[in-house]
C-alpha cells in the first residue's frame, strides 16, 4: 500500500512538474503580475510662428505601499516638502495597510526624480502628464479643453483627440495577490507610451490677444451679451483670430446666455464662450445679407452701381408693412447709395427683378446652409429657407437678412469671395501636424470655388467701399487704408411666439482690407448691444477698425496709394471723437 501510494504521488508529481509545468506556470504568474498602462504625452497645439498654446507636462503619480513602510512619521516629514502636502495628512496615509495609496497624481518631474533618487521604501512612481496653457484662457473656444482623464473634451482638443493622443504603454509587475509589490522587484515586461501628434494652426497669438481685447472691452461698453471676432487671409482661407466671448453678468436684465466658461478671460466680467460661437451658433443677419441679392442682380446684369430706383416710404406685402430703419418719403436712389445707406426698402426693388429662384441659387453658390469645410465640434450649417416653405413677404425679408438663418463664419466666407476676386476659398484652422521629434507636416491647402466673375467681385468691392466713405460703414474706416465693408442691424426672432423680440438686435459689420488689394477679411457680431445704441455701424464697426489696424500694421501691409479722402477723413473724425 505504501509502494502504490508512492507510485500515485510520484505520477502525480512527474504530471504537474513535466507535463503540465508550462500550464501551472502560466497561471502562477497570472496570478503574481500585474499591468499598469504608461500614458503617452499628449500633442501639443501651436500658433503659426511656433509659439505655444497648450502642452503636456510629464509629471509622475506617487504611490504608497504601506506594508513596506516602517517609519511612517519619519518618512512622511521627508515626503511633505517634496509632495507639498502637510505631514499631518501624510501620516495616515503612510500607516494605512491597504497596500496602494495614492499620495499625489501630478507630481512635478524634479521632485519625483529627487524621491526616485533618495529611494523612500515602499514609494512607487508612474508616469502621467498634465495639460497646461501658458496663455490661460486665450483662443480656448477654439482649442477646447481636456477632462479628467486626459482625453479631448471640447474644440479643436476633441476634434483631434486621435491624432493628439498617441498611443498608450504599458508595464508589467510582480505582486502578491493582495496587490503588494515584491520588494526590489523590476517590471517584467515595458510597451513604450508612442506620443501623440501636435497641431499647429493658423492662429497667429498676438493677433489673437488683440481681437480678444478689443471684442471683450466692447462687450462691456456696449453692455451686449456676447460676441464674436475673426480675421482670416483672403488668399488662404487660414483665421488668423477667433474670438468669443460672453458677459458674465446680465448686462440686460433677466436675459442670460447660458454659454460662459469657468475660465476668465482676463478681461473684468467677460468670460471665454464655452462654444465657439463663430461656427456653433446661427442667427439673422440682417443688413449684411444683401451682399446675396447685389451680386446675384450684379452678375445677371439687372444693375449696375448708377442703376437709379424710386424708393418709396414703405411697401405693404400680403398684409405685412416693411420700411426703412430710418423714415423718409419717396426718392430716387442709385445701387451703389441703396447699398451704402442700407436700405431695404431699395434692396426689396432689386430683389424682386431677380425672384425667388434666383434669391435661392445665391444663397446656396455662396455657401450658405453648408458645412464650412472646418469639420468643427457642434459646427451647424444654418437654417434656409426653400420653395417648399416660401412665403410671398420672403422676397423682401430674405433679400434684407430675415428667413435664413447663418453662422459668423458662412457670413465671412461670402464676404472674402468678393475680396477673393470672386473665388470662395474654404476656412482652415490646421495648416500643419507636429511629430514628437518637431517634423512638420503641411495639411492640404483649403478648397476653392468660383461663385461669380471677377468683374461682379471688382464692382461689389467698389459698391462696398462707398458704406464706408458715404454710408453706414464710417466708424470702420482706417487712416492711409482703403476698407470695403457693409453694416448689419438684425431683429433676434422670438423663441416662443412668431415674431421678433422687442428691442433686442444682432450688430454685425464684415469687410476686408486694403480693399485696392484685399489681403485680410474680418467679422464682428455683438449679441443685444444696447448702449449707446444697437446699430452694428455705431457698435461693431469700431472694433473691426481696432482689430484690423492692428492686423495690417502687423503684417506690414502697404498703404493705398493715394488713399481714401474720404474714408481717411471718415477715420481721423472717429479717432477724435474717441479721444474726447
Amino acid at each position: 500500500m505504501v509502494l502504490v501510494v508512492l507510485l500515485l504521488m510520484t505520477a502525480r508529481l512527474v504530471d504537474l512538474q513535466i507535463f503540465r509545468h508550462a500550464q501551472y506556470q502560466g497561471q502562477a504568474n497570472q496570478q503574481l503580475r500585474s499591468t499598469i498602462s504608461i500614458p503617452a504625452i499628449r500633442g501639443g497645439i501651436y500658433d503659426r510662428n511656433g509659439a505655444v498654446l497648450a502642452m503636456s507636462v510629464p509629471t509622475k503619480e506617487v504611490i504608497a505601499d504601506n506594508f513596506q513602510i516602517t517609519h511612517p512619521v519619519q518618512e512622511a516629514a521627508a515626503l511633505s516638502p517634496l509632495l507639498g502636502i502637510p505631514v499631518g495628512t501624510l501620516i495616515p496615509q503612510l500607516q494605512k495597510h491597504s497596500g496602494y495609496v495614492v499620495l499625489a497624481t501630478h507630481l512635478a518631474s524634479s521632485n519625483a526624480a529627487t524621491i526616485a533618487k533618495d529611494n523612500f521604501p515602499g514609494i512607487t512612481m508612474i508616469d502621467t502628464a498634465q495639460r497646461s496653457v501658458p496663455n490661460g484662457a486665450l483662443g480656448l473656444s477654439v482649442m477646447g479643453l481636456t477632462n479628467g482623464q486626459g482625453l479631448g473634451a471640447a474644440g479643436l482638443e476633441y476634434q483631434y483627440q486621435k491624432l493628439l493622443a498617441g498611443t498608450t504603454g504599458s508595464t508589467t509587475l510582480l505582486e502578491t495577490p493582495f496587490g503588494v509589490s515584491f520588494p526590489q522587484s523590476k517590471a517584467t515586461k515595458t510597451t513604450a507610451a508612442v506620443p501623440g501628434t501636435g497641431l499647429e494652426l493658423t492662429l497667429d497669438q498676438p493677433l489673437q490677444y488683440v481681437t480678444e481685447q478689443a471684442l471683450g472691452a466692447q462687450i462691456t461698453a456696449t453692455h451686449a451679451l456676447s460676441g464674436t471676432a475673426i480675421v482670416m487671409d483672403t488668399r488662404t482661407g487660414q483665421i488668423l483670430s477667433m474670438a468669443n466671448l460672453v458677459a458674465t453678468g446680465q448686462p440686460n436684465g433677466p436675459v442670460t446666455v447660458p454659454l460662459a466658461s469657468q475660465v476668465p478671460s482676463g478681461i473684468p466680467g467677460i468670460a471665454q464662450a464655452q462654444n465657439n460661437l463663430a461656427v456653433t451658433q446661427t442667427y439673422e443677419p440682417g443688413s449684411v445679407f444683401k451682399l446675396v441679392t447685389f451680386t446675384a442682380a450684379l452678375e445677371g446684369g439687372l444693375i449696375a452701381p448708377t442703376t437709379p430706383f424710386g424708393v418709396p416710404s414703405q411697401v405693404t406685402i400680403d398684409g405685412s408693412v416693411f420700411h426703412d430703419a430710418e423714415q423718409h418719403g419717396a426718392q430716387t436712389m442709385t445701387a451703389e447709395q441703396i447699398l451704402a445707406q442700407s436700405s431695404n426698402i431699395g434692396t426689396y426693388l432689386i430683389a424682386n427683378k431677380l425672384g425667388e429662384n434666383q434669391l435661392l441659387a445665391q444663397v446656396q453658390r455662396l455657401g450658405f446652409g453648408q458645412p464650412t469645410g472646418l469639420n468643427f465640434p457642434g459646427e451647424s450649417s444654418g437654417l434656409l429657407m426653400n420653395t417648399a416653405r416660401w412665403e410671398p413677404t420672403d422676397i423682401a425679408s430674405l433679400p434684407i437678412g430675415q428667413v435664413d438663418s447663418t453662422t459668423p463664419m458662412q457670413m465671412l466666407d461670402a464676404y472674402n469671395a468678393i475680396a477673393n476676386g470672386g473665388v470662395f476659398v474654404a476656412p482652415q484652422l490646421v495648416r500643419a501636424t507636429v511629430s514628437a521629434n518637431g517634423q512638420l507636416t503641411q495639411t492640404a491647402i483649403s478648397g476653392s470655388r468660383r461663385v461669380m466673375s471677377t468683374a461682379t467681385a471688382a464692382t461689389m468691392n467698389t459698391m462696398l467701399q462707398e458704406v464706408i466713405s458715404s454710408g453706414t460703414g464710417a466708424k470702420a474706416a482706417i487712416p492711409g487704408y482703403l476698407i470695403a465693408g457693409k453694416t448689419g442691424t438684425a431683429q433676434i426672432p422670438n423663441n416662443t411666439t412668431a415674431g421678433y423680440v422687442a428691442g433686442a438686435y444682432n450688430a454685425t459689420f464684415i469687410g476686408f482690407a486694403p480693399a485696392d488689394h484685399p489681403v485680410l477679411s474680418a467679422i464682428v457680431v455683438l449679441q443685444r448691444p444696447t448702449y449707446p445704441d444697437y446699430f452694428g455701424g455705431d457698435t461693431s464697426a469700431p472694433v473691426f477698425a481696432k482689430i484690423m489696424s492692428y492686423a495690417l500694421h502687423r503684417y506690414g501691409i502697404p498703404t493705398s496709394p493715394g488713399g481714401s479722402g474720404a474714408q481717411t477723413a471718415a477715420a481721423n473724425s472717429n479717432s477724435a471723437a474717441e479721444s474726447t
